[in-house]
C-alpha cells in the first residue's frame, strides 16, 4: 500500500442504527480525511435510504465488492458495497435478522481487506446484538467475532480515554457465568495483553491495577468462593514475577476514585460491567473501544447504536472520529516506543 495516509476500513454496523449516517460523515470530514483513507464497507441501498430520509447522499465513490477483490488498492473515500444488487430492507430503529446479517457480513470483508494488507486497520461502528442473533450469527459481540476470524488465541477488549483506561477478563456473558469463566491463566493473559499495549501507547513501562470480583476484594473470603486469594492473586504474582508492575486485587468500589484514576495506567477488571459503568460515565463521547492481541488494528466506538435517534442526523460522530484517530495513529506507528 503505497499511500502515504494509513487506509482503514470502516465498517457500517448496524443498518438500522447510527453507523450508517456516522460513517458517511467521516467520509468527508475533514479532521479524518486529513488523517487516513476511509474506506467505508456497508450498503449502498441504506445510503440510498439515508438520502431519502434527508441525510446528505454519498459524495464519493460505490464500489461492488466484485470490484473490490479485482482491482488494487483504494487511494481515496469510498463505500465498498457489500450488498451487490439487493435492496436491504432495513428500517431506522427496528431490529432485524437482515439488518444483523448485514452487519456481520461487512465486519467478515473488513477483516479480510486487513489480513490480506488492503487496508491498514479496521474501525467498526455498532453492531445489535439481538439482531446478531436472529439472524444465526453466534458471536455475542465485535470483539469475538474478531478474534474467531483472525484465528487470535487471546485476545481482550481495552476501553481507552484520558480519564481512564481499562482492559476486561470477561466482557459478553451474564452474570451469573463470570465466576466460572474466570480462569488465573486468563487473567494472567488480560494484565500481559494490557501492559504490552500500554507500554507501547505510553512509551513506558505501565503502572497498573487490577479489580476483585467481590465487594471488597472478598474481604479474605469473608465475601464469595475465594476468588481473590485462588484466581486473581496467583496472577498478579506471576506477572510481578515477569517484570509487570501491577497492585490489587483492589475493592471494585474504591478503584475508580480520582485518586486512584491518578495512581494507575489502567486498571484489569473482571467482567463487562465493572469496566464499562465506570468508563462511560467519565468518556462516553471520546472513548475508544480497541481489541488487544489481534495480528491487525481493531478500533471502534463505546457506543451502541442508539435506535431512538437512528437516521435523524443528530448522532454525535465524536467516538467514531477518535476511534479513527486512534486507528491512524496505530497504523502510521505514533504509539510505538
Amino acid at each position: 500500500m503505497s499511500t502515504s495516509r494509513p487506509i482503514l476500513a470502516l465498517t457500517m454496523g448496524d443498518p438500522a442504527g447510527i453507523g450508517p449516517e456516522l460513517c458517511l460523515r467521516a467520509l468527508t470530514e475533514g479532521a479524518v480525511l486529513e488523517r487516513c483513507v476511509p474506506v467505508v464497507f456497508g450498503s449502498a441501498s441504506v445510503v440510498g435510504q439515508l438520502a431519502k430520509a434527508g441525510l446528505s447522499p454519498i459524495k464519493c465513490p460505490v464500489i461492488s465488492l466484485p470490484e473490490w477483490y479485482a482491482n488494487g488498492v483504494v487511494d481515496k473515500p469510498a463505500l465498498i458495497d457489500c450488498d451487490g444488487e439487493r435492496s436491504l430492507p432495513a428500517q431506522p430503529g427496528q431490529i432485524s435478522a437482515a439488518c444483523g446479517r448485514a452487519g456481520f457480513s461487512f465486519i467478515e470483508h473488513a477483516i479480510q481487506a486487513a489480513m490480506a494488507n488492503r487496508v491498514h486497520g479496521v474501525v467498526t461502528a455498532p453492531i445489535h446484538k439481538e439482531a446478531l442473533r436472529l439472524s444465526g450469527v453466534c458471536y455475542p459481540g465485535h470483539t469475538e467475532i474478531f478474534a474467531a476470524l483472525t484465528g487470535t488465541a487471546r485476545s481482550c477488549m481495552m476501553l481507552r480515554s484520558e480519564p481512564l483506561t481499562v482492559t476486561m477478563v470477561t466482557t459478553h456473558i451474564g452474570y451469573a457465568e463470570v465466576p466460572q469463566k474466570i480462569t488465573s491463566r486468563r487473567i494472567q493473559d488480560v494484565i500481559e495483553l494490557t501492559a504490552e499495549a500500554m507500554t507501547w501507547l505510553l512509551h513506558r513501562p505501565p503502572h497498573l491495577a487490577i479489580c476483585g470480583l467481590n465487594p471488597h476484594a472478598g474481604e479474605h473470603g469473608l465475601f464469595g468462593q475465594r476468588e481473590e486469594e485462588l484466581l486473581i492473586e496467583p496472577a498478579v504474582n506471576r506477572a510481578r514475577e515477569r517484570g509487570i508492575s501491577i497492585e490489587g486485587p483492589l475493592p471494585p468500589d474504591a478503584a475508580f476514585t480520582p485518586g486512584q484514576r491518578k495512581r494507575f495506567d489502567a486498571i484489569v477488571t473482571l467482567y463487562h460491567d465493572q469496566g464499562h459503568i465506570p468508563f462511560k460515565m467519565l468518556a462516553f463521547d471520546t472513548g475508544v473501544n480497541i481489541t488487544l492481541g489481534l495480528p491487525i488494528i481493531r478500533t471502534s466506538v463505546d457506543h451502541g447504536t442508539a435506535f431512538d435517534i437512528a437516521w435523524k442526523g443528530v448522532a454525535d460522530p465524536g467516538s467514531l472520529f477518535e476511534a479513527i484517530r486512534v486507528a491512524a495513529d496505530m497504523a502510521a506507528g505514533k504509539f510505538r516506543s
